[in-house]
């Protein structure tokens, strides 16, 4: 594994190997248990899109690998003023042990891991969103111990948290069900590879897509950019919510994730949000492990 720019690229015994190191870094966090395995290692971390938990989940994971994180901000690049992806990416790969990059096109991701020599991570685009769903599959499994045979239910936008929990639910042996209105439906490339699988299903029926289902997943009507399709999306997505009818339909002591932040009242109501507020922070939790995972398992020296 050079990258993690989708979970597409990833096997399902790569995916379950994050995991399993996510646990036990986690483990040793708790434990006060030191784990330096990047000392003396940096990561470039560049953002064209803000965010809260993807800024700190990567700079304090980073600090306590024993490496150093460095925060760049499209105003303080070059390539935000034009220079070519390649050159930025020839230039970092000089300076860093690894780059994280949370942008707008999946392009730039891959083009900075076709033309740099370090290890590139994934941490958004409007494609995917691999971070967040190694952190969700986490959160699942250390409630049910297992993936396998578990349904997972996504309702709401086939935006880049759907397309990536359909590969990583998918990938690690569960039952995926997805309820998006039909002009809102995860990429084609997702649904081509979901195509063969038996336990996939889509439908525009929220009810339906939750039926017996472990855990139910929602994210926000109108993602970073989409401001002025906010008040269109309302109305297309007002039967798209997580709410006390749509719970009666999954199993009792389904659990619910968010990606945050959320809008109370919108895809989510209060009372369901506050009920599983102590699911979705341990999921915000694990955004730490997970992306350490990640960057050890990519950026540490090779024995």
């Amino acid at each position: 594994m050079k990258h993690l720019l989708k979970l597409l690229d990833c096997s399902t015994e790569e995916i379950i190997g994050l995991l399993d190191l996510a646990d036990q870094l986690k483990y040793e966090r708790k434990n006060n248990i030191t784990h330096h395995h990047l000392e003396g290692k940096s990561i470039g971390l560049i953002f064209q899109k803000s965010s809260t938990r993807t800024r700190v989940s990567f700079e304090t994971g980073m600090y306590q690998l024993g490496g150093q994180a460095l925060f760049l901000s499209s105003r303080d690049l070059q390539i935000g003023r034009g220079e070519p992806v390649q050159d930025t990416a020839r230039v970092l790969s000089r300076y860093l042990d690894g780059i994280m990059i949370r942008t707008f096109e999946q392009k730039e991701v891959e083009d900075l891991a076709e033309y740099g020599s370090i290890p590139v991570i994934n941490g958004l685009t409007d494609f995917c969103h691999p971070c967040q769903v190694l952190a969700d599959l986490m959160t699942i499994r250390e409630k049910y111990a297992v993936l396998e045979g578990l349904k997972m239910c996504y309702i709401g936008d086939g935006n880049n948290m759907a397309n990536s929990l359909i590969v990583g639910g998918l990938k690690t042996g569960m039952k995926v069900s997805v309820a998006t209105p039909d002009d809102y439906r995860p990429h084609s490339k997702v649904l081509e590879f979901a195509k063969d699988f038996a336990d996939f299903t889509l439908c525009n029926e929220p009810m339906k897509a939750a039926e017996n289902a472990d855990v139910i997943i929602t994210d926000t009507w109108a993602s970073m950019g989409q401001e002025d399709e906010k008040e269109a999306r309302m109305k297309v997505f007002k039967g798209y919510q997580i709410n006390d009818e749509l719970m009666s339909a999954a199993k009792e002591g389904a659990m619910v994730q968010h990606c945050l932040p959320a809008y109370r009242g919108q895809e989510i109501t209060e009372k369901i949000f506050e009920e599983h507020a102590h699911e979705i922070f341990e999921e915000a939790e694990n955004r730490l492990h997970a992306q350490k995972a990640v960057m050890v398992t990519l950026m540490k020296d090779k024995d």
